[in-house]
């Protein structure tokens, strides 16, 4: 649901039985069609715009750069020199810069869905969106211990830390499994479905709150509505905020594990 019909319906339940706070039924939209629901949409057409981004910034490529050219490398440079090369060191980082690229602009344009007018619903509200990308990020780390050291050395290397006596392994080696390879796709996972969809429902919540005590024809209520509407507008810079860092912390988490893995000492 878009925040533009939230706060309809708000305006809506005004004159019945009394104010319906906002819920996570919010995230629960209707298909659109054929199974295909609205979130769904979204996700395929970041895929698009990032696909026609990166071909317009690219396809006319020059040694002065445009505006379009200018933005890719920009954003290209970010991830590659700041996230992929300063955690998985100089030697093997250009192997997983696609994939750290990819992941980055991927995760960014979905979240700024949710600031989009009409759209307003940032594809990872839903955890469903999330765990294939935790998954993706859990097993190219895995693969790339793998690679690196071997099966049986890869897991050795994340369980076993080095110079530690031998006595106390028999309680790091479990909890260093838990800590390097079970617990990681997990908090991948929560920390960027946690703040999208707590940033969403509060915006949401000011937004049909606001609404609602405006209809009330109280002329307090109508100041603490005008408020809370001040509130939704700061929340949402602040999102603008939040958007970003939670796509960089993604990214940026997803590069460390990998550099973790493939370091020749843990």
């Amino acid at each position: 649901m878009s925040l533009t019909a939230a706060i309809a319906a708000a305006s809506v339940k005004a004159g019945e039985s009394g104010f319906e706070a906002p819920n996570a039924g919010i995230f629960n939209l209707p298909e659109v069609g054929a199974g295909v629901t609205k979130s769904m949409l979204l996700v395929g057409l970041s895929a698009v715009l990032i696909l026609g981004f990166m071909i317009a910034s690219s396809r006319k490529a020059s040694v002065v750069p445009g505006r379009l050219q200018f933005a890719g490398e920009m954003v290209y440079g970010f991830v590659r020199n700041t996230i992929a090369r300063e955690s998985i060191g100089s030697e093997h980082f250009m192997k997983f810069v696609p994939f750290l690229f990819s992941l980055f602009l991927f995760i960014v344009v979905n979240n700024y869905y949710g600031i989009v007018p009409l759209l307003q619903l940032p594809s990872f509200g839903r955890i469903g969106y999330i765990v294939p990308l935790a998954a993706i990020a859990w097993l190219t780390f895995i693969g790339a211990g793998i690679w690196k050291h071997g099966f049986f050395g890869f897991f050795k290397h994340a369980t076993v830390p080095h110079g530690v006596p031998s006595w106390i392994l028999v309680l790091l080696v479990p909890l260093e499994f838990l800590s390097n390879i079970v617990v990681r796709p997990f908090t991948l996972t929560l920390r960027l479905f946690g703040n999208m969809f707590a940033g969403h429902l509060l915006l949401a919540l000011f937004a049909t709150g606001g609404a609602y005590l405006l209809q009330d024809g109280n002329l307090v209520h109508g100041g603490v509505g005008i408020l809370a509407f001040l509130m939704g507008i700061a929340v949402s810079f602040l999102e603008l905020i939040v958007m970003f860092l939670q796509a960089y912390v993604f990214t940026l988490l997803a590069a460390m594990y990998i550099g973790e893995a493939i370091a020749d000492e843990h």
